[in-house]
């Protein structure tokens, strides 16, 4: 094909190139293209952790980074126990936090916002009555029960009455309480919803702050010394949105108001540099600019439908997952999408999931439900056959889809859907082969996150939490093959002690985009529960039989998220070899529209994903 002579016409190629990923070229992918790595630099920016519930008990875990014994606390600067009548000051621990990119203080300073807002919102706005307000990740909340919409003007309001608060340098003050006094102050305030959450408050004694001796609320710490050390000219009141109280829409519609506070001012302008180049990074926009996906209310909301160069990319995605797991040393299997009720029942799904699923359909006087998870299945699978310790390990992956129940309000694009295609694998071994088999996962996951530019990773191994199932000896063997199969890879990682499902010991993997945020992608857990609930076994060495291991693994997650991570990561702009047009030739003039499609067609035999754009409109 001479696409150089002379009596061609000039030809535009464009060539869609990640400019700022690293990425593997498959060989397979694009005709004629060779094996190589395109580098780029990523922007390293911090990311927060956010908190359990702020009011009762504690907030997160403790978690402590690769092997170290010590578990780093987050205290207040200043703390105060009251009892009855008597005060006594000490620097006693207050609870621990999930260690994090930013800094301990950093996290002080946006809880301690959190509550100025809030009580520069009952200032402003007598009848306001508080909820719950969080530090979360890269910022704060509060939601509020109030009867009029806050506005921008109310906004600028309610920071300026912040500002009052701050230079005033009041002291934040720790107090404990019985739960009767608590019940009385609160009651006292005609603050109904502090009264649910006291009641949801397992543990005692009551631990409530004040803000000098005009505001205090319900919660557990940790805070600054006092609101001087927070810096006026480093927050921001971001914006308003409803939000159902405990996530219910039974329930009452509260107004949230999201805020950031940070340390510096520098810190502030960096994070809305971010902010700018995420919203221009969205993968709605992008997916709906390129012609990507589209997700149609009028068909139903988080059901996700792939138009031709979304689902080009997908199935670039998806060959490559398979190829590669054929060559490692898996088989593909497929599974129904419904199954009988009995087997959820078998499952527990039907007992600890049941909310979390589509409502059953009944099918000749049986009832039926969607699958929200594919182990069932693969399990289903494992019973139909007969197994020897020569045959293990097995390995079985599937692009499985699912589908699970999610509040109208909590959906987002890609990142959270009613259905969804997870990666899926699970692996049966013997209990020597459980360190192996998780090395070569990690291994794995490697080599599919880095061929898409995702280098970065953060680490987690989940521990055993308080209730759980299986004997002490299994748990410990389990996680210490975790831990020697992350230490053999050489990866750092962190210990969340108390982490793990119920059901075993699991690894985390979270990857860093081109800005610097990280998504909860790849999960490897071990699981003793399920083998037993169905009665797997295989035949030993000695003719007895015994229980097989059985390993969950999943590495994107799930194919929609994924696809939303990329396209944000990339921009829109995906690398040559997964883009879903490779080459686009324009026409100068309609009389050569004819010869542009001869040469694309002639690019497509050759497996190059070329499209000629022929003219619509004459130019004069």
């Amino acid at each position: 094909m001479n696409i150089q002579s002379k009596s061609a016409p000039i030809l535009r190629w464009c060539m869609f190139q990640a400019s700022s990923a690293t990425s593997r070229v498959p060989t397979r992918v694009v005709a004629g293209l060779p094996s190589q790595k395109q580098r780029g630099a990523s922007l390293s920016t911090t990311i927060g952790r956010r908190s359990s519930l702020v009011f009762g008990k504690g907030l997160s875990s403790s978690r402590a980074r690769s092997t170290c014994t010590s578990v780093p606390k987050i205290r207040d600067l200043k703390v105060k126990a009251v009892q009855a009548e008597e005060t006594v000051e000490e620097t006693k621990e207050v609870i621990s936090l999930p260690t994090s990119d930013e800094s301990e203080e950093l996290l002080r300073i946006r809880h301690t916002t959190a509550h100025v807002m809030a009580m520069a919102v009952q200032r402003l706005f007598k009848d306001a009555k508080c909820t719950i307000g969080p530090w979360i990740e890269k910022g704060f909340y509060y939601d509020f029960d109030y009867s009029e919409a806050f506005s921008d003007k109310d906004l600028k309001r309610i920071k300026k009455e912040m500002i009052k608060i701050i230079n005033k340098k009041y002291e934040l003050r720790r107090e404990e309480v019985t739960r009767e006094e608590a019940r009385a102050r609160i009651e006292a305030v005609n603050e109904p919803y502090k009264l649910e959450l006291l009641d949801a408050i397992k543990e005692d004694p009551i631990t409530i702050y004040h803000i000098g001796d005009e505001w205090w609320d319900l919660c557990a710490g940790p805070h600054v010394e006092d609101t001087g050390k927070l810096n006026g000219r480093a927050i921001e009141l971001e914006s308003v949105a409803g939000a159902y109280w405990r996530g219910d829409e039974n329930k009452a519609m509260l107004q949230r108001i999201y805020g950031t506070a940070w340390e510096s001012q520098e810190q502030l302008a960096a994070y809305k540099e971010q902010k700018l180049e995420a919203a221009r990074r969205d993968h709605r926009k992008i997916g709906a600019d390129l012609n990507l996906f589209s997700i149609q209310e009028s068909v139903g909301g988080g059901l996700v439908f792939w138009h031709p160069k979304g689902a080009m990319v997908r199935h670039l995605i998806e060959t490559f997952w398979k190829d590669l797991h054929l060559a490692r040393g898996y088989d593909l299997i497929y599974s129904p999408h419904v199954a009988k009720l009995d087997l959820w029942k078998t499952s527990g799904h039907f007992d600890f999931y049941a909310e979390n699923m589509f409502d059953q359909m009944q099918i000749e006087d049986e009832n039926y439900q969607l699958k929200p998870m594919n182990c069932p299945f693969h399990i289903a699978v494992y019973k139909d056959g007969f197994y020897s310790y020569r045959d293990l390990p097995i390995r079985w992956a599937e692009l499985g889809t699912v589908y699970r129940y999610e509040r109208s309000g909590t959906m987002h694009g890609l990142f959270r859907v009613r259905g969804f295609t997870q990666d899926d694998a699970h692996i049966f071994c013997l209990p020597p082969q459980l360190t192996d088999e998780i090395l070569g996962v990690l291994n794995l996951t490697e080599e599919i996150l880095s061929t898409y530019g995702f280098t970065d990773y953060e680490i987690n191994l989940s521990t055993r939490p308080e209730k759980s199932v299986g004997d002490d000896s299994i748990w410990e063997a389990s996680e210490a093959s975790l831990k020697e199969a992350l230490e053999r890879k050489g990866w750092a990682y962190e210990v969340d002690v108390g982490g793990g499902a119920f059901y075993g010991p699991k690894i985390d993997l979270k990857i860093k985009d081109a800005i610097g945020r990280k998504w909860q992608c790849s999960t490897i857990q071990v699981d003793f529960n399920l083998p037993e609930r169905f009665q797997l076994e295989y035949k030993t060495s000695e003719n007895d039989m015994a229980q097989p291991i059985m390993i969950h693994r999943a590495i994107f997650g799930s194919i929609e998220r994924f696809f939303g991570i990329l396209t944000e990561n990339y921009a829109g702009d995906f690398p040559l070899w997964l883009a879903p047009v490779q080459i686009e030739i324009l026409p100068i003039s309609a009389k050569f529209e004819d010869y542009a499609q001869d040469v694309a067609d002639k690019m497509k035999a050759k497996g190059i994903r070329a499209q000629a754009s022929l003219l619509r409109v004459c130019v004069q």
